[in-house]
């Protein structure tokens, strides 16, 4: 099948999901930064090529200016590193237009599962994109989140894992992003934690994306909920602009004792990526040239190394959040700085950091 018959099927299966939530979803996020000239001015050889990755965090979404679909996902994932199969992360994308608010994110769910159905039939490929599907529901809901968990679990049949309801809150408010409004303190709020206790009961799993000054209310939920898998996206959302510009030692401090004391609780995972997001002012997008996987692997390995030594590998996932991270370096550079970064790791570890964590943590069965 060539790349205008894939693309023809593609469109097609997907057609009715691109006309859901139109509005909604135009109003989700940036437009695109990605300068596809620019990330193709690297080129490097693949290290490894044969370890089998699980990427556990991508997105799929239909955006002005932006479109990030299977087709986008397969040229990344087929660029030479062995992605045996993905996790398909929540963005505010593909919802229902139409019905009650709250159950509009299963719309999210249904695209991702057809999109999966797709790629286990073998037509796209060797790798299974969105073999764990992590949906949104709104917490705040409190007890009356339950219909919406029972609705996602339906639509994601075995592949639906748990939701992301992301906390992202600073009180500098340049840092704040308008597509994603929270409010200061959400993880110790009753009425959140009525909805997280329905979530535990369920044995879904919670993804978390904040900011790293909140992580110590993760480790406070964690605490309180010991039966739920919690999974801190990007390495705790490290902030590097607004107030924290100029502050990388103060904060990157701050941020350390907090992943050893989130550590401490053993139904926590942690994700090792995200840093390719403008928050964290790392600015690999404001270079001439794009980033090398050395150079890649040199900003990351501070915050990989810490995460590393404190959830132990069985505990820890390399994931691209692509295509977020695209705007800063490619699917291939990424994951050639994360073997650099693995290179004095034993091969059970690699299997962890590479694979078998994330399979683990999504229960995603046997990787190969």
């Amino acid at each position: 099948m060539n790349r205008r018959e894939f693309s023809t099927l593609l469109y097609g299966a997907a057609a009715t999901w691109l006309m859901r939530g139109a509005h909604a979803q135009q109003q989700a996020g940036p437009s695109s930064q990605i300068r596809r000239d620019w990330l193709d001015r690297r080129k490097e050889p693949i290290i490894e090529p044969e370890l089998p990755i699980v990427d556990p965090h991508h997105h799929l979404w239909q955006r002005p200016e932006w479109r990030y679909l299977l087709e986008d996902l397969l040229l990344d994932t087929g660029s030479g590193h062995n992605i045996v199969a993905t996790v398909y992360m929540e963005a505010r994308s593909m919802y229902r237009d139409q019905g009650p608010e709250e159950m509009r994110p299963v719309g999210e769910t249904e695209f991702a599962n057809g999109i999966a159905a797709m790629c286990s039939s073998g037509i796209c490929g060797k790798t299974r994109a969105c073999a764990g599907i992590v949906g949104h529901a709104d917490l705040t809901l409190g007890t009356r989140v339950e219909p919406v968990l029972s609705a996602l679990m339906r639509a994601g049949g075995d592949r639906f894992r748990g939701i992301r309801h992301g906390v992202s809150w600073d009180a500098d408010p340049s840092i704040m992003s308008p597509a994603s409004p929270a409010r200061p303190g959400l993880l110790a709020d009753k009425t959140f934690r009525e909805g997280v206790a329905v979530l535990s009961r369920l044995g879904l799993s919670y993804d978390v994306s904040l900011y790293h000054p909140q992580i110590h209310e993760v480790a406070d939920l964690a605490s309180a909920f010991p039966d739920l898998r919690i999974v801190l996206n990007h390495v705790g959302g490290v902030l590097g602009i607004g107030a924290y510009r100029g502050k990388r030692d103060e904060a990157f401090s701050r941020w350390q004792a907090s992943i050893k004391a989130l550590a401490a609780r053993p139904n926590v995972f942690v994700k090792l990526g995200g840093l390719g997001q403008g928050y964290t002012g790392l600015g690999f997008n404001e270079q001439a040239e794009p980033p090398s996987s050395e150079m890649v692997a040199a900003k990351f390995r501070p915050y990989v190394e810490t995460c590393i030594d404190a959830f132990g590998t069985s505990r820890s996932m390399f994931e691209s959040n692509f295509p977020v991270d695209k705007i800063s370096y490619s699917y291939p550079v990424f994951w050639n700085a994360c073997k650099l970064m693995a290179k004095g790791a034993s091969s059970s570890e690699k299997g962890d950091l590479f694979a078998g964590s994330a399979a683990r943590c999504y229960r995603l069965g046997v990787i190969r």
